[in-house]
């Protein structure tokens, strides 16, 4: 297995997420690590379906990562983003921000909202590096991934303690339990042999190696 790093210099990063707990799901031990190194220049949060509550949760749960986090929530029809042109044009305003690292759902997500968000930040990020997170849920997309972010015991506490207290909208949902995210962080563990045997795994899109000349 080879251990790779992102630059060492402050990082700019954009989060990407369809719905109020996307984001959180899917990286926030990667987020709250960076955030903890003090590795971050500009972190964004960009959520495109929350209204009402569950604006008010997305907002709140970044909040609680850091005061620093810019959050920008939008309201289009949850489950009818590949019908609403909105969605891209939110996407493209964001184009020029150019940001280092891009977290973003899966572009194989089986849910639609997930899927598209995921395809347009390939189209509108080239020379991002784009990490393509994972959510659990009933259609059983989970895939391969190819990149690992080990946490550490009390971080894989700290995560699985926020979802459930941060997005309390989501508590009769038959999936949304803790046992469910604990387990995903615990096969990814094995996978990339992490130490405390807990890890968030991502997609990657397009990964250009730095060394050598242009």
């Amino acid at each position: 297995m080879i251990a790779a790093s992102l630059p060492s210099s402050p990082l700019r990063v954009l989060c990407l997420g369809a719905h109020a707990d996307d984001i959180e799901i899917g990286c926030w031990g990667l987020v709250k690590s960076l955030i903890g190194e003090a590795r971050i220049a500009e972190m964004r949060f960009v959520i495109f379906s929350a209204t009402g509550d569950r604006a008010r949760e997305a907002e709140a749960s970044a909040a609680q990562l850091s005061d620093d986090v810019s959050v920008e929530i939008h309201a289009f029809r949850e489950g009818y983003f590949p019908y609403e042109p909105g969605v891209k044009e939110t996407a493209d305003k964001l184009g020029p921000s150019a940001p280092d690292l891009v977290l973003t759902p899966w572009w194989y997500d089986a849910h639609q909202d997930h899927r598209l968000v995921g395809e347009i930040a390939a189209q509108t990020f080239r020379s991002s590096l784009i990490l393509g997170y994972e959510i659990p849920k009933y259609d059983g997309d989970l895939g391969r991934p190819t990149v690992y972010a080990p946490l550490t015991s009390e971080m894989a506490d700290q995560k699985l303690d926020h979802l459930l207290s941060a997005f309390p909208s989501q508590a009769s949902r038959s999936w949304y339990r803790r046992e469910v995210f604990s387990g995903l962080l615990h096969l990814r563990g094995i996978e990339c042999q992490a130490e405390s045997g807990m890890a968030e795994a991502f997609h990657a899109q397009k990964i250009r190696l730095g060394w050598g000349s242009e």
